[in-house]
Formats: C-alpha cells, sequence, structure tokens
C-alpha cells in the first residue's frame, strides 16, 4: 500500500511547510499545493487510487478561496485526515479569534503558528500527536506482532481487536488460507477452533497461538493471574476497576509508596477508555482517546510499582473484621488488602430487544466499539443515547459512515450533552438528530449482520423501519458491584453510598465514613459507581486521587495501639 498523504497547502509559505515537513517524508507522502483547486485534485487522485490521507496542513489564506470552504470540501472527500490550519505570526492574533469558533465547531482540528525557523518541536508535538491519533483509529497497523487468524466477521475476533486497540497493541487480521494464517495454523495441536490468537514468539514464546474463548483469556495470559501474589502476602491497597477513578488511585497510591494491586474484569480504560475524542479534559487542548488517557496512565501507575491485573472480575468480597485485611476472590485468585477502593464504574444499559441482542458484536455495539467504526464505511450509522459518550461516538463514526442518526428519546441533547458537542454535531453535515424516539425492533439482513430497524416515536406510537448497518447503544449507566454483596451498602439503582449516605445506624462513634467511606472501614468508593458522583472523567480521576488520602488515614489507624 502507498505510504498515506500529508498534504501541505499555501501560496506564500509553501517553501516553509514543505522544509518543515521534510522529516515526514520517509513515512508520509508528503504532497504540496499552491491552491485550493490543486489540493483538492491531489486529494481526489488519492482517493481515487484508494491512497489513504493522513493530515492536511494549510495556510490560513488561499488565493483562490475561503479557507474553511476548504475545508468543507476537503472534508468531503477525505474525512478520516485530521485537519490543522497553520497562521502566520504577523496573523495570527486577528485570526486566532476569527477562526476559535469554527475550532468549537469541529471545522478542523487546531490551528498553530506556522514555523518561524528550524526544530519548532511545539508545532511538531502538535503534528505528531493528530498523526499518532489517526493512526491509532484509522489506520491499518503496519506491524503485527499479534495476528488474528478468522474466515469471517465473527463477534469474538471483532472484540478481540478491539481489546487489541484498547491496549495500544499492533495487531493484523489474515485468513486461514493466508501464509500468515498458515503459519498460525502449523502450530496448533488437534483442531482449530477460530479465531486463532497468533502472538510474536518474542513476545509470548511459551504460547506463540492461543484458541481464546472470550477477551478475558487473552488478557490473562498478558497481565497473569491475581494469585501471582504470594497468598501470604497483604497488600495495602487493593483498587478494583481500571477506569480514570481506578487509574488515578493507582499512580497515586503507588507513588506515594502503597503497595498496590489493580484488578480489571475488562479492558484498562473502562468506559471512558471507548472514548474517541475527549476534548474538555484538563491539560490537552487538542483532545485525547479515552484509550490513550488509559494507556498512559497504565504506564505511569506501573512506574510507580502498581501491578495490573486484567481479565480476571472480582466475584466476591469478604470484608476483614476487627482490621483484618479484606479478600477479594476472583477466579484467578484471591488477593488479600488492608484498603480496598471499589471503582469497578458502570456499564450500558441494555436495550432490551432480543433480535438486536442477538445480533451484538454483528453490526450492534455496547459503546463506542472503536474497531468497528472503522467498518462502517458508506453504511447508514445510528447511534442511541444522550451524553457526551454517545455525542463523541457520533462524531467519531460520522469519519466513517454515510451518515449518523442519534437517537433519543428527549425533545433535544441541551440536557444531557456538552455544549461543544452539540455545536459539532450541528454543523456536521452527516450527523441528524431524531428527537423522541426509541427502538422497538430490529433484524439481520442476508449475510447476518444487522440490516434494519424499527423506530417509534415516544408521543404519538407512530412506526417506521429504516434500514441500518450498524447501531452503537450508550444509553446510560448501570452499576455492576453484586459482588460486595450485602456488606457495602448501596441504593436503590445499586450505586454505592458512602459518606453522609451511609445510614446513620452504620456511623461510628455517631460519626459517618469519609465523604468517600463506605459503611465497612478500609473500603472505599470513587468514580461512577459511587452514589451521587458527577460521571465525568475529570471528577473519577479527582475521587481517586482524593481517596488515597483517605486510604493513607484509614492504615495510620491500624498502626495505632489501641489503650488498654
Amino acid at each position: 500500500m502507498a505510504d498515506p498523504v500529508i498534504l501541505l497547502v499555501s501560496s506564500d509559505h509553501i517553501d516553509v511547510l514543505t522544509e518543515q515537513f521534510h522529516r515526514y517524508q520517509r513515512e508520509y507522502d508528503v504532497r504540496p499545493a499552491t491552491s485550493a483547486r490543486e489540493a483538492t485534485a491531489i486529494l481526489q487522485r488519492a482517493r481515487s487510487t484508494g491512497q489513504p490521507v493522513a493530515l492536511i496542513v494549510t495556510d490560513s489564506q488561499l488565493p483562490d478561496e475561503n479557507v474553511l470552504l476548504a475545508m468543507h470540501d476537503w472534508r468531503t472527500l477525505v474525512a478520516t485526515a485530521r485537519r490543522i490550519v497553520a497562521i502566520p505570526i504577523e496573523r495570527f492574533a486577528e485570526e486566532s479569534q476569527s477562526l476559535r469558533p469554527y475550532l468549537q465547531k469541529g471545522k478542523f482540528d487546531t490551528y498553530l503558528v506556522l514555523p518561524q525557523g528550524r526544530r519548532d518541536e511545539e508545532f511538531h508535538y502538535a503534528v505528531t500527536e493528530l498523526l499518532s491519533d489517526w493512526g491509532a483509529t484509522v489506520a491499518t497497523s503496519e506491524i503485527d506482532s499479534v495476528r488474528i487468524i478468522t474466515p469471517d466477521s465473527r463477534p469474538l475476533a471483532l472484540a478481540i481487536r478491539d481489546f487489541l486497540d484498547r491496549q495500544g497493541m499492533p495487531h493484523r487480521t489474515y485468513a486461514p488460507d493466508t501464509p500468515q494464517g498458515q503459519e498460525a495454523l502449523a502450530k496448533v495441536d488437534g483442531e482449530a477452533s477460530y479465531p486463532l490468537v497468533h502472538m510474536s514468539s518474542g513476545v509470548f514464546a511459551d504460547r506463540p497461538v492461543l484458541m481464546p474463548t472470550s477477551t478475558r483469556d487473552l488478557a490473562a495470559m498478558i497481565y497473569g493471574r491475581p494469585s501471582d501474589i504470594h497468598c501470604g502476602d497483604v497488600v495495602d491497597f487493593a483498587v478494583v476497576g481500571a477506569g480514570p477513578a481506578g487509574l488515578a488511585a493507582a499512580v497515586y497510591g503507588a507513588s506515594e509508596g502503597l503497595s498496590t494491586v489493580v484488578i480489571e474484569s475488562e479492558v484498562i480504560g473502562g468506559q471512558a477508555g471507548t472514548s474517541s475524542m475527549i476534548r474538555n479534559y484538563l491539560g490537552f487542548p487538542r483532545g485525547i482517546s479515552g484509550q490513550r488517557l488509559g494507556q498512559r496512565a497504565r504506564v505511569q501507575a506501573i512506574r510507580f510499582g502498581a501491578r495490573f491485573f486484567t481479565g480476571w472480575p472480582v466475584v466476591e468480597l469478604r470484608p476483614g473484621a476487627d482490621g483484618e485485611p479484606h479478600v477479594l476472590v476472583t477466579e484467578g485468585g484471591k488477593v488479600h488488602a488492608r484498603s480496598v477502593l471499589v471503582a469497578s464504574g458502570v456499564a450500558y444499559r441494555r436495550l432490551g430487544v432480543q433480535p438486536l441482542e442477538d445480533l451484538v458484536g454483528m453490526g450492534v455495539n455496547y459503546g463506542a466499539a472503536m474497531t468497528a467504526a472503522r467498518e462502517m464505511e458508506d453504511r447508514d450509522v445510528y447511534v442511541v443515547g444522550g451524553g457526551n459518550s454517545a455525542g463523541q461516538a457520533a462524531v467519531h463514526l460520522a469519519r466513517f459512515a454515510r451518515s449518523v442518526t442519534i437517537l433519543i428519546r428527549r425533545e433535544d441533547l441541551a440536557a444531557t450533552m456538552s455544549k461543544y458537542l452539540i455545536d459539532e454535531i450541528e454543523w456536521n453535515p452527516r450527523i441528524a438528530v431524531r428527537p423522541c424516539t426509541e427502538i422497538i425492533d430490529g433484524g439481520a439482513d442476508d449475510t447476518g449482520q444487522l440490516g434494519w430497524l424499527q423506530l417509534c416515536d415516544v408521543r404519538t406510537r407512530e412506526e417506521e423501519r429504516v434500514s441500518a448497518g450498524g447501531l452503537f447503544l450508550l444509553i446510560g449507566a448501570a452499576p455492576h458491584c453484586d459482588w460486595l454483596g450485602d456488606a457495602v451498602l448501596r441504593d436503590e439503582r445499586g450505586f454505592v453510598l458512602t459518606g453522609r449516605d451511609v445510614p446513620t445506624d452504620c456511623w461510628i462513634d455517631g460519626l459517618p465514613p469519609e465523604n468517600l467511606g463506605t459503611c465497612v472501614p478500609g473500603i472505599f468508593a470513587a468514580g461512577d459507581i459511587r452514589a451521587g458522583s458527577m460521571k465525568r472523567v475529570a471528577a473519577a480521576t479527582g475521587e481517586g486521587a482524593s481517596a488515597v488520602s483517605l486510604v493513607h488515614g484509614y492504615l495510620e489507624g491500624l498502626r495505632v495501639p489501641t489503650a488498654p
């Protein structure tokens, strides 16, 4: 395949841009253009030949067309390309102000000062961020340290690909009759069951080919078993869940000297890890994907000494009495911990339409399913949900799909979605919002994939059948913490009670637990699983970090001898 295109567009400063992007020419096809017309012709040729376009960098003023109109045309041609407006420094004060409303609406990804000299690394930091984001969400991996062998697009193969994407592990998919497929099959003892996962021999030499029955099988092999901790060891701090709250707690706990273990049932990053782009998280002006945020936090926590066990859901909590360690039970072993943070988050509620539940993984997806988004090209896609996660998914899907329709039961999005996302959705010509609508039925096409949906107006009960190539369900939060048993109290919806929300008959000496403390001393809760939480990434990370100070206080109390 031809190298991805980086398109540079400028009349007066094309020499500057060409010089700056010389460093990318080894791995990208860097193309200069001196007008919007010439740039459009380059993009048309790339599209007709199937050559991917990774990035468009344009001067803020073009000789033959308004830059915003040109951006609109280019986005129509190559919707997945990232877009930068480079503004000469003498015009930056004025044009950064005039362009800002269009940046907020998502008409381009960022604007930057045109470099004034060599080694403008701040400029190139933004460029490489966008190229990295494009490579992670659009491009086919050039590296195949993990090979997935499957004869078709079965649900488990898609789930494994999504898992590997969220772990940042490069992978590619091959059919069994390819040379790569035959190589993997030659290493299988007995009859093969698909999908096969062929690991690089340098990574897992003892088990080069797996036949997983779930993503948890793969996760457990990569990250080990909780029983790897010696049964006699007691850790200071066990975190259940590796979403934003759990990851923040792991970073702060490990960095402050607590022996810290994180147990995650699925994929590191939690529900936030499926977000294609979080634009309102502090410190990331160009946004960051949930996948990248989770990866960086995990590496940060590991650097301080935290241990992660992924693919092992906790099935039981046995609270310790009178300062004895709490026990977390998994199918892979037990973890004994002096303190526990419940940060297991929430899951998307089920739609409850059985014909569509039977098509999960075959066009129907819970969550954003970043891997499935790539396969929505030229399809009509539906997103159910009115929160920020649904909005982010719709914007990302619009890079690939022919159309994206957001279905909500409310009159509009104003009460449930951030304004910046609403503005971006309103501008995007590929996205429509259909209010006061629910799905009551659906079914497959001749290939066994999702083919149609039956929609119903919640006011009039009028029904309509529509063709659908993809359905993404992001419909509210449902806690999943039955493993807590009766010891840790929850509200009527199943969220963990903390602080003053704990019933007064569970207070100790007339005092409520700490604000993140549960009714059991030494057990805390943070993030979306906690009753009354804000359900935002920043709020969850703040609670996770705050919990560590409460853990310190609790552990210090355990060390104080009781007076006779």
